[in-house]
């Protein structure tokens, strides 16, 4: 074949073509040959000499085209009503599939159309174009498509156009049928439905434009009446619990439906339709349901709840609200009036019991929802901050402390160290729900600090773990004197260690076995004020003064202050049938070791020996005295008269035994001082915050202060307003702040 120009008969080539294309757009039979013959005609009428005949060719298919159309609307319109969908149908999958066929066809005409449109479209950017030429006779460049868009152009305007009243209805129909579970052509209804998007799928903009406006909004529309109806008799004759079944089951199906028959667009309004009509206009009665499905935890009926309501704008508040109260509730009964000697025990373990079990319910029933989470977290920081009076100050941080204390001590018997641990993880659950964390902080660092200096850790390993989660829940800040107590007890094993080869290279023969623990004063929880006066005992002096002499050659500048109320020793008691070995404090040790020259001891010789003060003394002594191992010749009760003397009939069933000392044990009166200490601490704290913020900010108003204390002051405690006014009050006093002249409610920062 010669592609150079040449004269050609329009008449007698389209005669030939003609035919070719009748074959294609009816999906007939082509033979290759003729296929590529017409081809080359099509080329030849478009490079045609002297002038190109692509204009004429245009014109003639495009008769055609409307001439096939027209034909075919007639044959659907005389098929009779029943069968006009599965008629269409036919005829626009042979039509479609040849359309596209037929663009193949006229390939080389479709290139020189887009070359003229393109060329239209740069004059229109330049500013050349006039939109008065046309670039085909009867059409403006706007409307020259090529073949096969010109062919579904053609369909749309001359099949789909008359027919749409018609095509609704029948679709609209069939549909309601499948709804009420009659028997339909399932291919049918798609492929006329898909039918409106696939007609003007070459478009670029608003490719469904057609489909939406012919059919998806009516359907929608019929899709709202039907389902409501259908809601009003299922609330008729259904309880929720039933009704919610049904909706689900509605829903489900006409999802389905939408992907049986609809284009993918359509699915999610389907489905939003459906709710609106027949969850979210019952709103007021599916939440009506919600408190005692709530309370009964009926999962089923939850989850389905949860299901419909998901989807609604604020649908799931009500029930978000009540699964909120009915966790509150059930923790507030379990930590109420708790009774026995494991309290702590049961605090925490009835709380996390409740969280548990919640948390299961979230994820099953729920599907962890977020909410939900948010909902059982607010829950839980109520019941473990709640207090029965405003009065009396939260327990939780002191129970939370003493729980975790009895796991990390050497007591905690019958569990492995991966048992301890998971409890202790789980612990930190609770204790991240605490408001006040600084009060937790100080109960767990004095009862961390009674382990570590009486040796009652099950695990150095499961005491830095713990700590370790406590500064993932609060950061550095918060463990650093915990860290700290850890490397005083490192160093001093080490210390330890020096002091016992210095004893040994200077061949000094102490007669005790001495160990000494030397703690920074401002890491561990101790009190170094009202110390009461004693005398310590000559059995302990050269040691005391040895390793005072040794430490001060090796730490120069550094002070040692003895705390011997957290001191022990062990002593042997010889004088009874069977020897006995006891552990006590160092008071207790000078009170006895006072017996050695004398089975009988008056009060006032004990009180010069030890140089204890007369409230303490009487104390120290009214342990041994219940203990038994001393007697009094008068009275059960030590005063300042009392007569004492060894129990020469001491009998226990230990050959190894401890006294405990009253500093092992949280008082009344130590607690009471912890809190004081925590008020002091906190008032220290929201001072430097306010000085730190009006430093930066300069100027302030009242308001925004507070809120900024209570933002920076929530990770360790809730401050009360009062407190802020009185620690504002006292930096105005000190200086720090001052009132604004031009209002009363205005701080500026003095520098």
């Amino acid at each position: 074949m010669s592609l150079k120009p040449r004269r050609v008969d329009f008449k007698e080539t389209w005669t030939n073509l003609l035919g070719t294309v009748e074959g294609v757009i009816t999906c007939g039979q082509v033979k290759r040959a003729t296929w590529n013959d017409r081809f080359s005609d099509v080329y030849a009428l478009c490079v045609a000499f002297p002038e190109p005949l692509g204009d004429q060719l245009y014109n003639e298919t495009k008769s055609f085209l409307e001439d096939h159309v027209s034909k075919l609307h007639m044959d659907v319109c005389e098929s009779g009503e029943e069968n006009v969908l599965a008629i269409y149908h036919r005829h626009w999958r042979e039509y479609s599939k040849g359309s596209n066929y037929l663009n193949l066809l006229f390939g080389y005409l479709n290139t020189r159309l887009y070359k003229k449109t393109k060329k239209s479209d740069a004059d229109r950017i330049y500013g050349t174009f006039t939109g008065s030429s046309e670039e085909f006779t009867g059409s403006s460049e706007d409307n020259v498509l090529e073949i096969g868009k010109l062919g579904l152009d053609i369909w749309k305007r001359l099949m789909i156009t008359p027919l749409k009243d018609v095509l609704l209805k029948l679709l609209l129909k069939e549909i309601k049928k499948d709804r009420l579970g009659d028997s339909i052509n399932q291919g049918v209804i798609q492929g006329v439905i898909l039918s409106l998007v696939n007609v003007e799928q070459y478009k670029k903009k608003r490719p469904l434009q057609l489909y939406e406006e012919l059919f998806e909004e009516v359907f929608l529309d019929e899709t709202g009446s039907y389902y409501k109806q259908e809601a009003n008799k299922l609330l008729d004759e259904f309880s929720c619990s039933e009704y919610m079944e049904k909706v689900s089951q509605r829903l489900d199906d006409e999802n389905l439906r939408s992907r049986k028959f609809l284009h993918g667009s359509s699915y999610s309004k389907v489905t939003h339709k459906c709710q609106e009509v027949m969850v979210a206009a019952h709103l007021s009665f599916l939440h009506s349901e919600c408190k005692i499905m709530v309370q009964k935890e009926i999962r089923h009926d939850l989850k389905n709840m949860y299901n419909l309501l998901h989807p609604i704008a604020g649908g799931l508040e009500v029930l978000i609200d009540h699964q909120q109260k009915h966790t509150k509730h059930l923790g507030l009964d379990a930590v109420s009036n708790l009774k026995g000697d494991n309290i702590p025990q049961q605090f925490v373990e009835n709380i996390l019991e409740i969280y548990t079990q919640q948390r299961e319910l979230i994820q099953s029933v729920y599907s962890g929802d977020l909410k939900f989470i948010g909902a059982l977290d607010r829950a839980c920081t109520t019941v473990v901050n709640h207090r029965p009076s405003q009065r009396v100050p939260c327990k939780s941080p002191e129970l939370l402390a003493k729980y975790c204390d009895t796991l990390l001590k050497k007591s905690s018997k019958g569990m492995s160290e991966n048992e301890v641990d998971d409890k202790l993880t789980n612990s930190v659950t609770v204790f991240k729900y605490l408001d006040d964390k600084d009060i937790f902080q100080r109960f767990y660092a004095r009862m961390l600090a009674r382990r570590l200096i009486y040796a009652q850790s099950m695990s150095m390993d499961a005491e830095e773990a713990m700590i370790n989660k406590l500064k993932q829940a609060c950061g550095y800040e918060f463990t650093n004197k915990l860290h700290r107590m850890f490397t005083d007890i490192s160093i001093s094993s080490d210390l330890q260690n020096k002091f016992s080869a210095f004893i040994k290279d200077e061949a000094i023969d102490l007669g005790i076995s001495f160990s000494i623990l030397v703690l920074q004063a401002g890491a561990w929880p101790i009190g170094q004020s009202n110390l009461p006066t004693f005398s310590m005992p000559q059995e302990l002096e050269k040691s005391v003064n040895m390793f005072e002499s040794f430490y001060n050659k090796s730490f120069s500048g550094r002070k040692l202050t003895w705390m011997h109320t957290f001191c022990s020793g062990e002593l042997k008691l010889n004088y009874l049938k069977e020897p006995y070995f006891v552990t006590v404090g160092t008071f207790h040790m000078a009170i006895l070791l006072t017996f050695n020259n004398s089975i009988t001891c008056t009060f006032a010789d004990i009180m010069e020996s030890t140089r204890l003060p007369e409230p303490e003394l009487v104390k120290q002594i009214q342990t041994l005295v219940d203990t038994k191992i001393i007697v009094t010749q008068d009275s059960s009760i030590v005063d300042e008269k009392s007569a004492l003397m060894l129990n020469m009939g001491y009998i226990n069933k230990r050959t190894k035994f401890k006294i405990t000392t009253t500093v092992q044990k949280d008082t009344t009166q130590d607690v009471e001082h912890t809190h004081t200490a925590i008020d002091e601490d906190r008032k220290l704290y929201i001072q430097a915050v306010v000085v730190r913020t009006m430093k930066a900010r300069k100027i302030l108003k009242h308001n925004l202060l507070i809120q900024e204390v209570i933002s920076q002051s929530k990770s360790r405690f809730s401050p009360s307003i009062s407190m802020i006014k009185k620690c504002i009050e006292s930096l105005i006093d000190k200086q720090y702040l001052e009132r604004t002249p031009k209002s009363t409610d205005e701080y500026s920062y003095i520098a």
